[in-house]
């Protein structure tokens, strides 16, 4: 093994990671470093002769930690990405390590004590609204941690907070091992029934790729999956498929999560209970926009029961095509996609394969970095000859409008059998001011399917919109511009944190956005306005099921989040109760079922609330409105508040102060419901 990078000065162009350095070995080296250096910077904070303040307590705390973030931020974004069974190990044993190292800087009775003294003399010390804000959500943090715990509670809450860390690994694992560890293999020219030219050729490059030469294959990537299922007329491999898909994480065999959500939800309830409340919910509600369970049920409430109404409409338009066609079954939720999209084809005219010509991936990435620099005077350059830790991953600097650096962007958009699915936007750095200006490097990963090479990847409507989405949450990350390492970025309320994301996908399918980047991967001819008309139309297009499968989604997890035993001893027969009683439809299955639902059991980022992405759209309907009643997308004062108080302002005020501050009022669901066809 080579000399170990996490111990030398990074001297590589914008203190990028040296991923050409970077060993699999180095990192239980590295961890066990910088856990070491950050005990003892805690320990010194502890010693300190000196009363506590800001700077000597609360400021050194943000300070404390380097080396353990520039590990952590490699570490876990190459566990996401380029994931193999001895970085999993690895994973495997640091987590329950790093879950053990926070609680007991959490748990500290002596730091939480100069914590909590520079807390009650807050009033009088005349701190800044920064630092006022950093010092309440420092102390808000640790009591949700359970500083006030007595001696025994705290011991048995370090134990349950290493144990779940534990288990969000398990989980993940599972799910990654049932998506890597199967593709469906295409033998014959029926097999590809339907199927356009570019998926065919991206299917058969897959199965060379995975020992099945001369043949087809397809993978449990959710890109891959939509599109086979939308395109193939083989209603029995549709079913295959779907039902692989559907049943990840529920095989029953070592990649089974049934137990491992078991003992997470009993896990939670337990330690909801040790800190003061009801339920785990109540517990994760209390430090949101929401509040409490009553506020997210209410509003799930009147979006489910409009989007039901809808999808059954939708149901009987699509049954009655099946028979029109002489087929004598009931729609089935591997057939939605399918029947779906011939009745697109025929109301609206627009063919999926003829649309998807027009959304060349290089064009959309164009696409997101021009809205970026209307809205706020960014450009973005390609860095080539940096250190990359994948051959297909692209790095760009990030400039203001009088050319000064902001950050790094780094795109990873193809699917991989070491990357798990899905898409997110995570960080190799984050932005500071503290000590040194520090400006982040920020990641966007998708799981596109990779083309045929020197082929160009095709996106659906639904990929270009993920692509925006993600770096809707990229630019809340590079804007950044705080202070305080705490406040930073996207370190804000979980139903916040998904407004600038969702707010960025509106600028997609603007025309003038369309006319100038949606153009032809082989002609260069630009998208015709009559087509864009036909999209436009279609906007709200089967939003009954796209409602119906995000809230059922969002119901299991809150109820699940919300009971104190019931889902733990039986999580698959909860899920099942919770849809029943809520009138699922047959025809339609949760967006992530429990098994698989990673945003919820493989850490606890959003569980109790992945509620927060319809919260969220309620925000970002009414923020866009903001630039529609101006009549200007791009206005320049609407989009400087905008940035001020949403994009760079992280977590400098309340959620609902920072909208205020930006719209002048909050908003109601009734631009929502409007946005989805729903009112």
């Amino acid at each position: 093994m080579s000399a170990n990078p996490f111990f030398e000065t990074w001297t590589t162009p914008f203190e990028m990671p040296p991923f050409d350095k970077v060993e699999t070995g180095h990192f239980r080296e590295a961890y066990d470093a910088a856990l070491a250096a950050h005990k003892a910077e805690i320990a010194a904070i502890v010693n300190d002769p000196a009363p506590p303040d800001f700077d000597n307590t609360i400021a050194a705390m943000e300070l404390s930690g380097e080396a353990l973030k520039r590990v952590g931020s490699v570490f876990r974004n190459l566990a996401g990405t380029e994931s193999d069974e001895a970085l999993r190990a690895v994973e495997r044993e640091v987590s329950p390590l790093l879950a053990r190292h926070f609680s007991a800087i959490y748990l500290d009775p002596a730091l939480f004590a100069r914590v909590d003294a520079v807390f009650a003399g807050r009033a009088q010390a005349g701190y800044s609204p920064e630092q006022l804000r950093l010092v309440e959500r420092k102390r808000k943090g640790f009591v949700r941690e359970g500083a006030r715990l007595a001696e025994a509670e705290r011991k048995r809450l370090a134990a349950i907070t290493e144990e779940l860390a534990t288990l969000g690994v398990r989980f993940s694992q599972n799910v990654l091992k049932d998506e890597a560890g199967y593709v469906l293999v295409l033998e014959t020219e029926e097999d590809l029934a339907g199927l356009p030219a570019d998926f065919r050729a991206a299917a058969a490059a897959l199965a060379t790729e995975r020992g099945h030469e001369g043949k087809w294959a397809v993978s449990l990537s959710r890109g891959n999956v939509e599109a086979f299922l939308t395109h193939s007329t083989r209603r029995d491999l549709r079913e295959t498929l779907f039902r692989q898909w559907a049943m990840r994480g529920e095989g029953g065999g070592d990649s089974d999560n049934a137990a491992v959500m078991a003992r997470t939800l009993a896990l939670r309830a337990e330690r909801a209970r040790l800190l003061g409340y009801e339920t785990y919910a109540d517990f994760k509600l209390d430090d949101t926009m929401a509040e409490n369970a009553d506020a997210v049920r209410a509003l799930l409430d009147q979006v489910w029961q409009a989007g039901r109404v809808r999808a059954s409409k939708e149901v009987e338009r699509l049954q009655a095509m099946i028979e029109a066609e002489g087929g004598n079954f009931q729609l089935a939720p591997h057939d939605w996609r399918h029947y779906a999209e011939k009745l697109r084809r025929a109301e609206y005219s627009i063919d999926d394969a003829e649309l998807r010509a027009y959304f060349p991936l290089d064009r959309m990435i164009e696409a997101a970095f021009h809205v970026a620099g209307e809205l706020f005077g960014l450009t973005f350059e390609e860095q080539k000859g940096l250190p990359l830790y994948n051959p297909d991953v692209r790095i760009f600097e990030a400039k203001d409008a009088q050319g000064r650096h902001v950050a790094l962007f780094i795109g990873d958009y193809f699917a991989r059998a070491s990357k798990r699915g899905g898409a997110w936007m995570s960080a190799f750095r984050g932005q500071q001011k503290l000590g040194r200006d520090q400006r982040p490097i920020i990641v966007n990963v998708l799981n596109v399917a990779r083309p045929p090479e020197g082929e160009t990847a095709l996106l659906t409507i639904d990929e270009a919109r993920t692509l925006f989405h993600e770096f809707g949450h990229a630019l809340h990350g590079m804007l950044s511009d705080v202070t305080y390492p705490s406040l930073a970025g996207t370190a804000v309320s979980a139903d916040f944190v998904e407004l600038p994301s969702q707010l960025y996908e509106h600028w997609l399918l603007r025309p003038e956005v369309l006319r100038r980047f949606a153009r032809h991967a082989q002609t260069g001819e630009q998208i015709p306005d009559a087509l864009i008309e036909k999209v436009m139309a279609a906007r709200t297009f089967n939003q009954g099921f796209a409602t119906v499968e995000y809230c059922a989604s969002a119901f299991v997890d809150l109820e699940m989040h919300l009971e104190q035993g019931e889902g733990a001893q039986d999580p698959l027969g909860f899920e099942r109760r919770v849809l029943e009683k809520i009138g699922m439809p047959a025809e339609i299955i949760m967006r992530h079922r429990s098994p698989h639902f990673l945003h919820i059991f493989s850490g606890e980022g959003y569980a109790s609330g992945y509620y927060s992405y319809l919260w969220s759209e309620v925000l970002d309907a009414d923020a866009f409105a903001a630039f529609e009643e101006i009549g200007d997308v791009f206005h320049a004062e609407t989009a400087g508040r905008l940035r001020d108080f949403i994009y760079a302002a992280g977590n400098l005020r309340d959620p609902k102060e920072a909208y205020v501050a930006f719209r002048g009022r909050l908003p109601t669901p009734d631009a929502l419901l409007d946005k989805r066809g729903l009112a």
